[in-house]
């Protein structure tokens, strides 16, 4: 086998081995606010960095950035949680002028890949409300505690049924 042809299949294996790839951008109001969800496959320690923009009139506006500079008029509207394979773009007070095309931009330090891009189109009529956390859904290992701890109570005789 011909040595570029054998160094270009171990990089291309390792690069699918380490690439971080944005999974979902999802939007949704959430009260009076937009939250844009960026789901992204995490496969390694390194930083994140990511930049949220919009794209309204053929120009982009950058809300919040690890990346790059951002809009002072948008930025003081919005704020960033970020958490193993979730960054959430919250923008306040969103109202129809702030309708457009918005983007999640990723980078993870040191990876073998361009940056990830994912975009959406936020029309503030079709946003679904967020809907919110269920802890039946988040963990439900607490759920379990009492069920298990049934038999031991009506063995004390705690409990009667």
């Amino acid at each position: 086998m011909n040595p570029t042809v054998s160094i270009a299949v171990i990089l291309t294996v390792l690069q699918a081995a380490h690439c971080q790839m944005i999974k979902d951008l999802s939007a949704c109001l959430q009260g009076s606010s937009l939250r844009l969800d960026c789901h992204y496959d995490n496969k390694t320690v390194n930083p994140l960095t990511y930049e949220f923009s919009m794209v309204k009139d053929n120009r982009k506006h950058v809300i919040q950035s690890t990346l790059g500079v951002s809009e002072n008029i948008l930025k003081s509207r919005s704020s960033i949680t970020q958490s193993k394979n979730l960054v959430c773009l919250y923008l306040n007070n969103f109202a129809t002028s702030d309708e457009g095309i918005y983007v999640c931009e990723l980078k993870i330090t040191g990876d073998y890949t361009i940056n990830q891009i994912k975009n959406i189109t936020v029309i503030k009529d079709k946003l679904e409300k967020c809907a919110g956390i269920s802890f039946l859904i988040q963990n439900t290992s607490w759920l379990l505690l009492p069920l298990l701890s049934l038999p031991l109570l009506q063995a004390v005789d705690f409990v009667s049924l």
